[in-house]
């Protein structure tokens, strides 16, 4: 499909760089959609990245109920909310989710998480 929209554009008479640049957009949405299905993909194999100080949360919690199979309505379903509050948390990435709700949707999908703490840094001290 690329070379096609490339050689239209050639033969409209457009510069090498104005062909390159004409051709941006799908190049970018290209690769966007190649790492979604890559990361779509490592989800469904049950691969997921570490956390570090809950940073990525919402993805993972969104990840695992990709990895379970499970629909946003069958989520909601089972934590009993309506399907478009799942949508909205979703689409926010769980930004400002509570710990109770996150134990709550880690629960309902059968997952678990484990932290540990590595080190703890010194307070910074005031003047």
């Amino acid at each position: 499909m690329l070379q096609v929209e490339e050689s239209m554009l050639r033969k409209k008479g457009l510069s090498e760089e104005q062909v390159q640049e004409a051709l941006q957009p799908i190049r970018f949405f290209h690769e966007q959609i190649r790492s979604e299905v890559v990361t779509y993909e490592r989800l469904k194999r049950k691969e997921f990245d570490e956390l570090h100080n809950l940073q990525g949360l919402g993805e993972m919690l969104i990840g695992l109920r990709v990895a379970s199979g499970l629909s946003q309505c069958e989520l909601a379903e089972r934590m009993g909310v309506h399907e478009s509050q799942v949508s909205r948390d979703e689409r926010n990435e769980y930004s400002g989710v509570t710990v109770d709700r996150a134990n709550r949707i880690l629960e309902v999908l059968g997952a678990v998480v484990t932290t540990r703490v590595e080190k703890i840094l010194p307070l910074a001290r005031s003047a």
